[in-house]
């Protein structure tokens, strides 16, 4: 179930959190648009969809939307085979409507289905990504492009091989600005009364002061242009209208227009999913999105940003973390990002210009970082191997091949993982529902994977207000961490929001979730003969009669 925080109700934070968003944008959204060979304006467009219009029709209190990393090697190829860009608008378009009917289907639920282990998996490998990808900048070696997070970049190098070539080519300069950015954003926030002033955008702009400095002084520290910002730049208000390219809707007898548009719903709609699915994660407040609005907004957006010249957008984690660390918690913080994407593209494209790439490289270094912590590990490691096995798969797969293969891979693992379990034990889930008065009791059974997450959630979120419920384990040998989290998360914040009184009993020391003591109104004797068994294919009919009771 949903649940959306007034967009106005953290507006100091939000416009804050939108501002460091902002700044990380600007490259990213630059950097794929060059690696998708793509005009540089593409990127932006995409940048300023994602914000004003994904992040006012989003269910998404965090997500952040921009040019799609993952589609750039689908991007650069579809733009040469197609032969014009133009033409490429076109299965944008249709990239977009597609997922505007995946979202009325409700196709979003498929969300349910990924395990919070590979989850984690995905969070941690992207931060130790990010800490790869941008400590060549760091150190002043700004030949990759920014926004290329496959580990086979564009220009042949790996990962690995740019960190080393990153070495042998230092510059004092950006180094020196690196270091002090990250002092910043580590400390100012401790600094009193000097919170009020974001940390990021104090980083930006000594950062960018220090290199004028540098290069009033004739410095050998100064950065060239290479080295900063590099936004497209428009004489005249005119000119910037004219970076705008229109699709060719003659393209559409073209077939291979159609199967790009739907390899791009595909690919986006899943790296979406996952993305939402992860910022719920990172969530102070722990709150849902719907998936098929989401996916609704970013069809929506797909359609727009294909028919002014844009590139594919998703839900992008690296915006969306560094969201929620700059303090956003509504969806004014990604309008905000959007709406200063629109307004410096259109009036102050060379202030931007003046950005060194080493003080955006600080502050995701930092957000890299909060992503990756050891802690993270220490945490899926004590929770036994169905847990990190899976995990620690899905990290190593995703760093050294891309983020789609990455979770495939990791899926794979839970799911064997689960069936050599079920071997053992043989599966069985079933919900005995009594009534007394207003009383529903759930048995769990002896083994409850992540593949019955869905169908708990659904069933735990339609029970009736001011109703008592009794979820019993006494019967379980293994209950999935997923369906352990939907659990504390009924009792601890859903319950009470619908007045429902809530017993757990049955429930193991090692599950970590502590029992309730039967209050008399939950007597299984008196409800016996109200007993109904009830399995999968009445799920739906259960679903009703909760909504009636």
């Amino acid at each position: 179930m949903s649940k959306q925080t007034p967009l106005f109700s953290n507006v100091k934070g939000d416009l804050s959190a939108g501002l460091v968003v902002f700044l990380i944008a600007v490259p990213l959204c630059l950097g794929i648009a060059l690696a998708s060979g793509a005009p540089l304006f593409a990127g932006m467009i995409s940048g300023i969809i994602g914000g004003l219009v994904i992040g006012a029709l989003s269910g998404s209190n965090l997500s952040v939307s921009g040019p799609a990393a993952g589609l750039t090697a689908v991007v650069l190829t579809a733009i040469t085979k197609l032969g014009a860009f133009d033409v490429f608008l076109v299965a944008v378009f249709i990239g977009g409507a597609l997922q505007l009917v995946l979202g009325l289907i409700k196709a979003g639920t498929v969300a349910n289905y990924f395990p919070s282990n590979v989850i984690k998996g995905m969070l941690a490998a992207i931060g130790i990504i990010i800490i790869l990808k941008q400590i060549p900048h760091a150190f002043g070696y700004d030949k990759n492009l920014e926004g290329d997070f496959a580990f086979v970049q564009v220009d042949g190098d790996n990962s690995f091989s740019a960190l080393l070539s990153s070495l042998n080519h230092i510059h004092l300069g950006a180094t020196l600005i690196t270091l002090l950015s990250i002092g910043i954003l580590l400390y100012w926030n401790k600094i009193p009364k000097l919170g009020a002033v974001p940390a990021a955008l104090v980083a930006v702009i000594v950062g960018g002061l220090l290199n004028a400095l540098f290069i009033s002084t004739g410095s050998s520290l100064a950065l060239a242009q290479s080295h900063l910002v590099t936004l497209p730049t428009a004489a005249s208000f005119g000119d910037f209208l004219g970076q705008f390219t229109f699709p060719n809707f003659s393209a559409l007898a073209n077939k291979e227009v159609w199967i790009v548009g739907v390899t791009i719903a595909i690919v986006a709609s899943v790296e979406t999913l996952l993305n939402v699915e992860a910022t719920e994660k990172l969530d102070p407040l722990k709150r849902n999105a719907s998936p098929n609005r989401e996916l609704r907004a970013q069809g929506i957006g797909n359609m727009v940003s294909g028919l002014i010249g844009g590139l594919p957008i998703t839900s992008v984690i690296v915006r969306s973390s560094a969201n929620i660390n700059a303090g956003g918690r509504t969806r004014l913080a990604s309008i905000t990002h959007g709406a200063l994407l629109l307004l410096c593209a259109a009036l102050i494209p060379g202030l931007l210009n003046k950005i060194p790439l080493a003080t955006l490289a600080a502050v995701l270094l930092v957000t890299g970082y909060k992503l990756c912590k050891i802690s993270i590990f220490k945490e899926m490691f004590s929770k036994g191997k169905y847990q990190w096995v899976p995990f620690l798969v899905t990290v190593v797969a995703i760093v050294l091949t891309d983020l789609l293969v990455g979770i495939a891979l990791g899926m794979a693992v839970s799911v064997i993982a689960i069936l050599r379990g079920n071997m053992k034990s043989p599966y069985y889930f079933r919900k005995e529902q009594y009534h007394t008065g207003d009383t529903i009791r759930l048995e769990l059974a002896q083994e409850v994977s992540f593949l019955n997450k869905a169908s708990i959630l659904l069933t735990l979120d339609h029970m009736p207000e001011s109703s008592a419920v009794v979820i019993d384990a006494s019967k379980t040998v293994y209950i999935d961490h997923d369906v352990l989290e939907i659990i504390r998360e009924f009792k601890d914040v859903k319950a009470p929001q619908k007045n429902i009184n809530v017993v757990l009993t049955g429930f193991k020391d090692v599950y970590k979730i502590t029992n309730t003591k039967h209050d008399g109104v939950l007597s299984q004797d008196a409800a016996e003969s109200h007993v109904r068994i009830v399995s999968s294919g009445d799920h739906e009919q259960l679903m009703k009669e909760l909504q009636l009771n």
